[in-house]
């Protein structure tokens, strides 16, 4: 049995969908003559200040690039669907973002996008193009903190990254900034159905009509525990003492939390999540700043949430607040 998909062509389905994106946002965004899958802010680039890339593969929207806009990324290098771009279309944004400050790669930490940005930025060089890298590793349930993947947190660590670069911060100051927003960003999802390709149309994964596993990956990587499936409160419990476990929240800590869809899971069950995340977060005396809830990150149609919690201080709530004018995000 093949999966119902809204396409015409498997191959051409990322295509397809840019010539749509830049069709319904033609005040944010434009395609690098020459290079379609390299995305830029009409309103972002300027001389003098640090150039944001941010890039991977398709099948996530509205990440990545949904995020490039004014106060955010200033540029997407667009891959196929669940993998990396290639350098090319990244170096195309990094000369297109240029501004003489140095350019920032931000992304998920994933073999293939390592690899390709890492040659991007050695091509970017080689055009007198500074280039720093911050990896987004938020997914506490994967190994340790290095090596962890990128998943829905890059939402906050793209946003804290792009901040500081509208604030027209050094290269130096943007790097860090990233990076400390990256070390307070702690994610974990839970699946309960696949989602399928555009090209097979058939499921990445299977996993029993009763059953639902946390921690999976937001490709279909494995997670760390498969089981009946629980109530919501349950599943956001064993999700929090994960984070928790990790995190070690103190009274007094002030948090952003994002619940987020991984496709197919709708509002109502997003919001009976929050509902918990909040009462557990007021019992050991944590304070939420601000919430966001929906499809930030997603799986194609796959069914499922992620819940990220995003520690604040004075300087990053600075950066969550300040404005920023996407294509499919606005703040401030």
């Amino acid at each position: 049995m093949q999966t119902k998909k809204i396409i015409n062509d498997g191959n051409r389905a990322v295509d397809e969908m840019l010539e749509g994106v830049l069709a319904a946002h033609p005040n944010h965004l434009f395609a690098v003559p020459g290079s379609p899958r390299s995305i830029v802010a009409k309103n972002g680039p300027r001389p003098g200040k640090v150039g944001i890339v941010i890039g991977g593969g398709s099948g996530h929207e509205p990440t990545f690039l949904g995020y490039v806009g004014k106060g955010l990324a200033d540029a997407c290098a667009v891959g196929n669907v669940f993998a990396s771009p290639p350098p090319d279309p990244i170096v195309e944004c990094a000369k297109a973002v240029s501004g003489g400050a140095g350019v920032l790669f931000q992304y998920g930490n994933y073999a293939g996008d390592v690899m390709n940005f890492d040659m991007a930025a050695e091509m970017a060089a080689m055009d007198d193009i500074e280039v720093r890298t911050v990896l987004t590793t938020d997914d506490v349930a994967t190994s340790t903190k290095a090596k962890r993947r990128g998943v829905a947190g890059n939402f906050f660590v793209f946003k804290a990254g792009g901040a500081a670069a509208d604030k027209m911060f050094s290269l130096d100051e943007v790097e860090r900034i990233a990076r400390k927003a990256n070390d307070q960003t702690f994610t974990m999802g839970v699946a309960l159905s696949p989602c399928s390709l555009p090209q097979t149309r058939k499921p990445n994964f299977e996993i029993g009509d009763d059953e639902m596993e946390i921690g999976m990956g937001i490709h279909g990587e494995p997670g760390v525990q498969r089981g009946k499936l629980k109530t919501a409160d349950e599943i956001v419990d064993e999700m929090l003492d994960r984070i928790f476990s990790e995190m070690a929240p103190s009274k007094g800590d002030k948090v952003a939390v994002l619940v987020n869809s991984l496709g197919s899971t709708p509002p109502m069950e997003l919001y009976i999540m929050n509902r918990r995340v909040r009462q557990r977060l007021a019992d050991i005396g944590v304070g939420v700043h601000a919430t966001w809830v929906g499809p930030y990150c997603t799986s194609l149609e796959m069914a499922g949430a992620s819940v990220t919690l995003h520690r604040l201080d004075g300087e990053l709530q600075e950066m969550l607040e300040h404005p920023c004018d996407c294509a499919m995000f606005r703040a401030g």
